[in-house]
């Protein structure tokens, strides 16, 4: 018999799907009850999280702020603000990476098993040589978007300009981009399908996309499709998302894949992140340390800020591997649930990862 949660509003996104993919409770699950939730388990669609949706996908000025004139004088200013200066949202046009789509084999893990194909983009910074060695940021959506909802499919995306104009002026070192679809699912589409599905990623990541980014691209992994210690480099992969990719940053990052990533960062977390304390205790018996864990949600945030808070504000005083002002930051900053938030924590974010 299925079991159907019904939600009366974007907070109440019930607790219990961290239980969806048909996996055992366990300390880092958020659930209503001891029994995990069957695979069937479905997700009304309230009001709540239609205005989720609604607000993922309003229209935001995407279009870059001018371009960047030949000989620019290059000058590595970038800080950790509450806007993103103009000069690093504008067109380059002089030394501009590139933007490929990838298709690869993964499984519906909420459902059957069965192979499903998924297309995801990836980032190359200008000048990718593969002689060299990259560090990686898997970049996650929300629940109304997919593989494209950060826009990062062309010259002019906005999450391109910040990349190509931080890696010009000096403020960070190159590295690759990835914008999956985080849902685990074969109807992965974004009007389709299952949001538990969400919750599955996890194993796509370790499966299946990380090995195919590593195999294809020119990463820190001694990649052997045998197999290979993915804990080796794991300081060198970043996850970050906003609203839902958040959550899946927190529980999935954070909750479940420690021994894969050493930096995160959720923008907008979404309601059913992980709690501070459930997130802590996954950190305070994990032999692994977290280089930065990042946080940002706009202040008038009616879908996010709540639950956002509950899951990472009062952190460090949970535990003694997070400690704020070093590897860990909390910002709020005028706003609400949209991309004006989430830009903005993407320029912050890619300044403190892999430092």
């Amino acid at each position: 018999m299925r079991k159907r949660i019904l939600m009366t509003s974007a907070c109440l996104l019930t607790l219990s799907l961290m239980c969806a993919c048909g996996k055992t409770a366990s300390a880092s699950d958020v659930s209503v009850s001891e029994t995990s939730v069957s695979e069937e388990a479905s997700v009304e669609v309230s009001d709540g999280i239609k205005e989720a949706i609604e607000a993922e996908t309003s229209s935001v000025d995407t279009t870059p702020a001018g371009e960047v004139e030949a000989g620019a004088e290059r000058v590595a200013d970038a800080t950790i603000s509450e806007l993103i200066p103009g000069k690093y949202i504008k067109l380059q046009l002089r030394e501009s990476g590139t933007i490929e789509k990838i298709t690869y084999t993964s499984k519906d893990y909420f459902g059957d098993g069965s192979d499903v194909e998924k297309d995801a983009y990836v980032y190359l910074p200008y000048g990718y040589d593969e002689s060299k060695q990259y560090n990686v940021l898997y970049l996650m959506h929300g629940i109304g978007g997919d593989e494209a909802e950060w826009e990062m499919t062309g010259s002019s995306s906005r999450v391109k300009c910040i990349m190509d104009n931080l890696i010009y002026n000096g403020d960070i070192e190159p590295f690759i981009v990835v914008t999956p679809n985080g849902r685990s699912a074969k109807n992965h589409a974004k009007n389709g399908s299952d949001f538990n599905s969400f919750y599955c990623f996890g194993q796509e990541l370790r499966n299946d996309l990380i090995p195919y980014i590593e195999s294809h691209y020119s990463t820190y992994a001694e990649y052997d499709e045998n197999g290979y210690d993915l804990s080796a480099t794991r300081t060198h992969r970043a996850m970050a998302g906003l609203s839902m990719g958040g959550m899946q940053t927190i529980n999935i990052g954070i909750g479940e894949s420690l021994d894969l990533f050493s930096y995160f960062g959720a923008f907008s977390a979404a309601p059913t992140s992980n709690t501070a304390s459930i997130t802590a205790k996954t950190i305070n018996e994990s032999d692994y340390t977290i280089d930065y864990f990042y946080n940002i949600c706009g202040k008038s945030d009616g879908t996010a800020l709540a639950s956002h808070t509950a899951a990472a504000k009062t952190i460090c005083s949970l535990t003694d591997k997070l400690t704020d002002g070093e590897n860990f930051m909390w910002q709020e900053v005028k706003g609400a649930h949209d991309f004006n938030v989430w830009y903005l924590g993407f320029y912050n974010f890619a300044q403190l990862a892999f430092k």
